[in-house]
């Protein structure tokens, strides 16, 4: 019966739900205030949720691939709206308008904010933020199997998993299962696992002697690659390199789908160990910061710091390792020892590395944002295959039919993806620029925004961006591009095909 509710009521009940943890964060440290809020959010949320359920009386839209692909807009952008409210009240200084910024940076798993100091919010509105963002993370990885990949869409329709004929039957008559049913089915699956590992974390982390409250934060940051930080990210962290280490194994939820959702929509077939995203990223994390490494001896002699003993080359090493994978998620946490690796490597503009990084992005259907690992490895397939074309004229390619398909239509697609994508970079920082922002900082914010990695605005430019600094309409601007960035643009066409409007 639950899972015939709309999507969208579901979801306020579960935002609903969550607000009870910052009520009683609050309440345990003596902010009734807070408390009161988030307890009032609480029942405000479950209230109108269940008004909407019996108006709706289990009715759904005739077009579900329409009425799913709305209810995620809504997610992104109504949804927001409600989680804002207590957060304003218990901080009426700050405005709805950026309660409601924080809200959408946090549930797009962007990690933006406002507050440039980690002192100026209250615990109990760290905990609500760390919180939104790994929710939001949990919807990425459910309606990534349960929506996009039966649409085949998403990335999904590089690599041909399912066919069109699936897609317009699930589209139009909901395939073989009740979408509420394969939501729920796949929800039951991958909650626990995200709970878990999320868990795991938590402990190895407080293990490693962080205090339990930012090891928390942060062990949800990571799984849901928000970079969202109680502390003002890892470097004000108390578990050091030790605690680096653990977060970085955890990337690899980032990079890989196969990683959580094996079995899923038929994907088992690939071995983890040739999973192409996988090792595209791997590839990555290790090729990137050995460049940076030789650049010293290469490149730039002298350029870093005097008499560098070994200890410090290794830590520079360690830095450029961790952060270049953290960026490549779309995590944006930056390590102690970054900016160690940038004067050791001599270059003038180190944050353009991390933003070429953020914009390749993880893999698909994970919390990683940016155009995805596996559109950029249909393109290098493609040109491969077309150098040996070349070479060889009368050559056959094989691999299989899978193979030929990223070769040919998911090349194809991944192109239109990536320069939709530059259009919408494009498009952004005109809108910025209207506002009155530089270049660079349009530039910057623009790319922080479409790759959902916050913490970017921080780090690549010559001076840190604040977003508390940009006008009112440029923190607009920028949330929908936040929205963008998550949704991706193909969804967004989609629902402006007027095929979907008509019964």
């Amino acid at each position: 019966m639950v899972a015939r509710l709309p999507l969208f009521v579901l979801i306020v009940w579960v935002a609903a739900l969550a607000m009870l943890g910052p009520a009683l964060l609050a309440a345990g440290t003596g902010d009734y205030r807070t408390a009161r809020a988030f307890f009032f959010g609480t029942l405000l949320s479950a209230i109108v949720a269940g008004l909407v359920a019996i108006a709706t009386g289990g009715q759904r839209s005739a077009n579900l691939m329409r009425g799913q692909l709305v209810t995620l807009l809504a997610a992104y952008t109504v949804l927001p709206l409600l989680l804002a409210l207590p957060f304003y009240v218990s901080l009426p200084r700050v405005g709805f308008l950026n309660a409601w910024f924080e809200m959408v940076s946090a549930i797009t798993t962007t990690g933006a904010t406002i507050f440039d100091s980690p002192g100026q919010l209250p615990r109990p509105l760290h905990f609500w933020r760390a919180i939104v963002g790994w929710l939001g993370g949990l919807m990425v990885w459910v309606i990534a199997v349960g929506i996009f990949a039966p649409l085949v869409i998403g990335g999904f329709e590089v690599r041909g998993v399912g066919s069109r004929a699936e897609a317009a039957r699930y589209a139009y008559t909901g395939g073989e299962t009740d979408p509420g049913d394969r939501l729920a089915r796949y929800a039951a699956r991958l909650t626990p696992v995200y709970v878990a590992l999320t868990g795991i974390l938590w402990l190895a982390l407080t293990a490693a002697g962080e205090v339990p409250f930012v090891a928390l934060c942060h062990a949800m940051a990571v799984l849901s690659t928000s970079g969202i930080s109680p502390v003002g990210g890892i470097s004000g962290a108390t578990s050091g390199v030790v605690g680096e280490g653990l977060i970085l194994l955890f990337f690899v939820f980032a990079l890989s789908r196969l990683t959580f959702s094996r079995g899923m929509r038929g994907e088992d077939r690939v071995p983890l160990r040739r999973d192409p995203e996988l090792r595209l990223g791997a590839l990555l994390i290790l090729l990137v910061p050995a460049l940076l490494f030789l650049r010293h001896f290469l490149a730039a002699p002298g350029a870093g710091a005097p008499d560098q003993t070994a200890l410090q080359s290794l830590r520079a090493i360690w830095g450029a390792l961790f952060t270049v994978a953290s960026f490549l998620t779309t995590t944006g946490f930056e390590s102690r020892h970054w900016l160690g690796a940038a004067d050791w490597s001599g270059l003038n503009t180190p944050g353009l590395l991390l933003v070429g990084l953020a914009l390749i992005g993880g893999g698909i259907a994970t919390t990683a944002g940016g155009v995805k690992l596996l559109r950029i490895y249909a393109l290098y397939v493609h040109g491969r295959r077309e150098v040996e074309r070349l070479v060889h004229p009368s050559s056959v390619g094989g691999s299989g039919s899978e193979a030929r398909h990223m070769r040919r239509e998911g090349a194809q697609i991944a192109w239109v993806f990536f320069m939709l994508f530059a259009i919408s970079i494009a498009a952004t920082m005109v809108l910025l620029a209207l506002t009155g922002l530089p270049f660079e900082v349009s530039m910057v914010l623009t790319v922080s925004a479409l790759s959902t990695t916050g913490p970017l605005a921080q780090v690549a430019a010559e001076v840190p961006i604040s977003f508390a600094g940009i006008p009112e309409a440029a923190k607009v601007i920028v949330a929908g591009a936040m929205v963008l960035g998550r949704l991706e643009a193909l969804v967004l066409i989609a629902l402006l095909n007027p095929e979907f409007w008509r019964r």
